[in-house]
Parts: C-alpha cells; sequence; structure tokens
C-alpha cells in the first residue's frame, strides 16, 4: 500500500535536512527522500567553506545545529573587498553596526555530520535513504503520487512536494516549470590554506577580471580560499602543483596575509546560475538551489536557501496548527509573496556584482571604484549593505532573529 504523507521533501542536503528539522514538533506527517545510501553522506558535504550570514547563525542555534558543530568556526568580524586594477576598497567592521561578528565560518562537511547528528533526533521524520526521485504519476485524492527507484518504496504520496534537490532538480523538471540558465564562464577553485598570518577575523574578497579570490577566517586558523579562474584556463591551473597554483593565488590576492605557505586538496566549481521561473506549482514548492542558485561572490547562495526553507517551515507549521491543507494554493501563494523581494533583490545583487566586478572595461572600473570609494565614505549606504550580507533582507523568517534555542 502506497504511504501517504503530509509533506515530502526531496533532496536531504543543507536545505531540505533544515526544513525538515524545522517542522519537527509541527504534527505534520513529514517524509525525506535522500538520494545518499545511510552510510555516506550527500556530495554537498564536502570540504567547502560556508559563510553563514548572522541570521543563518541565528535560525541553525534555534533549530539545534549550530550546537552540534564539532570543528571550531571562524568568526567574520570585518569584511575587506577590493579590485585589483582599481582604486578604492571597502572595509566594514561589525563593531560598527553593534555586532561582533557578521556571522560565521563553517566547513561544509562539519555542518553536514551536525545537520546529520540533529535528524537522527527528530521524531516521527520518515527518511528513504537510497532512494531518487524519477518522476509523478497521476494524481490521486489530493495528493501528488511521486515515483521512487531505489533502496525505498515505488511510490509515495504526499499532500505536498517540497522540491530540495538542488540546481539540476528532476522535481523542478517533472513539474514542467522553466528555468533560465547563465554560465560567467568561470570555475571557483576552494581549497584550505596556509599562510603566514593566521585569520584574525577577516573575510577578504579581491575582485578580478576571472571572478573572485576569497579568503575566509575558518576556526582552525586556516584560510577558507575561492579562487575564481577563467573557464578557458581553468584545466591549467588545476593542473599546477601546489607551488605553482599558490603563487598564482598571491599574484591574485597579494600580500594582505603575508606568504601564502601550503594550500590542501583543491575541488572545483563551476560558476552557472539558475534561475527558475516560478517557486510553486500545483502541491508543489521549489526551495533553495531548486529555485534559484547564484555566483558565490557575496556568499549568499545558502543563506537564501536556508531562508526559502524557514519561511516555507512558518507558514507549514501555522497551517498545521488550524487544521488547514499543507498544500493549499493560497499557503503556497503566500509563500511566493513572502519570498518575492528577498529573492529578487539577493540574486539581482549576486548577478549585478558578479557581472561587474569581472569585466575590465575602463568605464567599468571607473565605475567599481566610485561605488568603492561611495560605500566606504557613507555609513548610511555601507548599513544598507551590511543589512544585507547579515541576512536581513526583505521578509525576515522569525528563527532568523536572535531568541530562544532548543
Amino acid at each position: 500500500m502506497t504511504a501517504t504523507h503530509d509533506v515530502v521533501i526531496i533532496g536531504g542536503g543543507l536545505v531540505g535536512a533544515s526544513l525538515a528539522i524545522a517542522l519537527e514538533g509541527s504534527g505534520l506527517d513529514v517524509a525525506m527522500v535522500e538520494a545518499a545510501p545511510a552510510a555516506a553522506m550527500p556530495a554537498v558535504f564536502d570540504e567547502r567553506n560556508l559563510s553563514f550570514a548572522e541570521a543563518t547563525v541565528n535560525a541553525l542555534t534555534r533549530l539545534g545545529v549550530m550546537q552540534r558543530l564539532r570543528a571550531p568556526t571562524g568568526a567574520i568580524a570585518r569584511i575587506h573587498v577590493s579590485r585589483r586594477g582599481d582604486f578604492g576598497r571597502v572595509l566594514m567592521q561589525a563593531a560598527d553596526h553593534g555586532r561582533t561578528a557578521f556571522g560565521q565560518v563553517v566547513v561544509a562537511r562539519d555542518f553536514g555530520e551536525a545537520l546529520e547528528a540533529r535528524l537522527a533526533e527528530v521524531a516521527g521524520l520518515v527518511r528513504h535513504r537510497g532512494t531518487r526521485f524519477t518522476g509523478f504519476a497521476a494524481d490521486a485524492g489530493g495528493c501528488r503520487v511521486l515515483e521512487l527507484a531505489g533502496a525505498g518504496p515505488s511510490q509515495l504520496r504526499a499532500r505536498l512536494v517540497v522540491a530540495a534537490d538542488g540546481a539540476a532538480s528532476g522535481v523542478r523538471d517533472a513539474l514542467g516549470i522553466e528555468a533560465s540558465r547563465h554560465d560567467y564562464r568561470q570555475v571557483l577553485l576552494v581549497a584550505r590554506l596556509r599562510a603566514a598570518r593566521a585569520p584574525d577575523g577577516t573575510a577578504y574578497e579581491r575582485l578580478g577580471d576571472d571572478g573572485p579570490t576569497a579568503l575566509l577566517p575558518r576556526g582552525d586558523r586556516a584560510w577558507g580560499l575561492v579562487h575564481g579562474v577563467s573557464a578557458e584556463h581553468a584545466p591549467g591551473v588545476q593542473a599546477l602543483d601546489d607551488a605553482g597554483f599558490l603563487a598564482r593565488v598571491q599574484d591574485a590576492f597579494g600580500w594582505r596575509v603575508g606568504r601564502l605557505l601550503s594550500v590542501g586538496p583543491r575541488s572545483a566549481y563551476p560558476a552557472v546560475a539558475v534561475r527558475a521561473a516560478t517557486t510553486t506549482a500545483s502541491r508543489a514548492v521549489l526551495v533553495g538551489n531548486a529555485a534559484q542558485s547564484i555566483h558565490p561572490v557575496g556568499a549568499q547562495g545558502f543563506n537564501l536557501g536556508l531562508r526559502d526553507a524557514l519561511v516555507l517551515a512558518e507558514l507549514l507549521v501555522a497551517a498545521a496548527r488550524q487544521g488547514a491543507d499543507p498544500g493549499a494554493a493560497d499557503l503556497l501563494s503566500a509563500y511566493a509573496g513572502r519570498r518575492r523581494e528577498d529573492r529578487v533583490r539577493t540574486l539581482d545583487f549576486s548577478h549585478g556584482l558578479a557581472r561587474l566586478s569581472s569585466n575590465p572595461e575602463h568605464g567599468a572600473s571607473l565605475l567599481r571604484s566610485a561605488g568603492l570609494v561611495a560605500l566606504a565614505a557613507l555609513p548610511g549606504l555601507q548599513a544598507g549593505v551590511a543589512g544585507g550580507a547579515m541576512g536581513y533582507r526583505g521578509d525576515v523568517p522569525d528563527a532568523c532573529r536572535a531568541g530562544a534555542v532548543r
């Protein structure tokens, strides 16, 4: 007999798992379909360095996830932005905005382990691991019917389907939702790096023609490196030995942290933005990268996706208290409305910054330089940028504000 659930989350990565935790105690019957088997972590939980905005730290603390991190996090007390070849730079201090930190740097693998520890405590959550979504069968009885393959059942019924299955979302495709795609023709190389100067709480973003070179302050006295290269040159850069790679990064970044001493294994990620035309369909909703994936300049991707999950959780919990249908059209309309401003502003900001920052034309250089000078000189303008960097944009979920924790 096909099981019926109130909510079925497709995808057990950063956003899907966070949503499952946020729905704990709601009274909803929740299931999660995860492609990774029980003995493995999803591929997204690798050695990447995640920059959590203050709002994200607040929410994950309230959900009981931050407390389960085993490795120390790195506080971002200041943000330094500059661009090679342009004059002007911006230095934003958290203390100037009444904060000790704008956010925290967390290693993705450690975050994945903390999420897994927290998920294991969520009572009533049904997890179908080693199971893939393959499509929809005909709707039945006010439910979507999901077709599955792998270790779990072959079908599930859901009053609401949540697509949290990444930028190449199979659920989005099966729903017939179109998505635009922009290839920045950049590859981002990610690694752990040591330098003569240990992290002091500064997150550096050095912009360039081929993308950003960022150094993020990890909690283990190393730096988290993100180095953008053109897609054309990426194979050659990836083939460099450690000494050659460090020399390239030193040339791109400069000497703000002294000589770069060593680098760990490198991973490569193409910079591609995907934006779904709509985030809802009949009894279905897209969250996280299934709804939108963005260029990592500004470090807003996961933060934006988590806010998707938290707003959806707020609406579902409120509906459950009233005995309402979790897949009702008015609930999904309310979700889309609440997410619109944050989504549009964050996507446009990220895309505009990525395009402008990598444009080598003289006119773009003058515009960037003027912008950096203005941002450094005008406290009001800087306050708006800082608020966005901390995750306070648009309709902010309640969990993102500091408060009681589990």
